[in-house]
């Protein structure tokens, strides 16, 4: 069995992407206002999503990272469809009132539109920002880390923001507002993952000496539907 199958480090890294993904899922409802930005507070979590996908594809490899993130798909479905069938059950007269069940779905609820664009963006993101990373390390001959992490991320958030944000509210938001809202959105996750630069270096250099390994996907099938190595 080869390291990146059986690695507790690996599943600590791919247990922590998944708890990203959920989480953000469940605060995206609150307004947060940073600055003269009012943003969802899933801002402060999502972008680490990113980050350790930067680690998976770097440590492990596209095929791992690729793997990882079709599970973080299919977390981020199961969840929401305990939750939606939750929010079916009748509730418990005298212990459950209609405040209860209004307060319920208004925190936890997912409409279809949203739903949908939240997968697509994510899965269309992710993928970018691995493919990204996988070729620039060739490219590069695994140099200047900074560079594939910062480029990976403003390809990769930059269509997630733009997907999401169209998918979400086209049609609701007028088209100025939109386009502000994708750009604020993508440049606050990206000065994010800019920031956090010195955090992925030091859980890459980790990971590499505990690892012993340092993959480049040469000759890889980038096809993100193939789930075999």
């Amino acid at each position: 069995m080869s390291p990146a199958r059986s690695s507790p480090l690996l599943l600590v890294v791919s247990a922590l992407f998944v708890t990203v993904l959920l989480t953000s899922n469940l605060i995206a409802v609150k307004l947060v206002a940073f600055g003269p930005l009012t943003l969802p507070a899933a801002v402060v979590v999502f972008p680490l999503s990113y980050l350790f996908g930067d680690v998976l594809t770097e440590v492990y490899g596209y095929a791992v990272a690729r793997r990882v993130i079709w599970l973080g798909f299919a977390s981020n479905l199961v969840f929401v469809l305990f939750i939606l069938a939750a929010g079916a059950l009748p509730g418990a007269p005298g212990a459950w009132s209609p405040n209860d069940q209004a307060a319920f779905e208004r925190i936890l609820g997912f409409t279809p539109r949203l739903l949908v664009a939240s997968l697509i963006a994510y899965v269309a993101g992710e993928f970018l920002n691995s493919f990204i990373m996988a070729r620039l390390k060739i490219a590069s001959e695994g140099r200047w880390l900074w560079s594939r992490t910062i480029s990976s991320t403003l390809i990769g958030q930059g269509v997630d923001s733009a997907i999401f944000i169209t998918i979400a509210f086209a049609g609701v938001l007028p088209n100025g507002v939109l386009l502000r809202t994708v750009l604020y959105q993508w440049g606050f996750k990206t000065a994010y993952e800019i920031v956090a630069t010195p955090v992925t270096y030091a859980v890459v250099s980790f990971l590499k000496r505990r690892e012993r390994q340092d993959p480049f996907d040469i000759g890889t099938d980038f096809n993100p539907f193939r789930l075999a190595t």
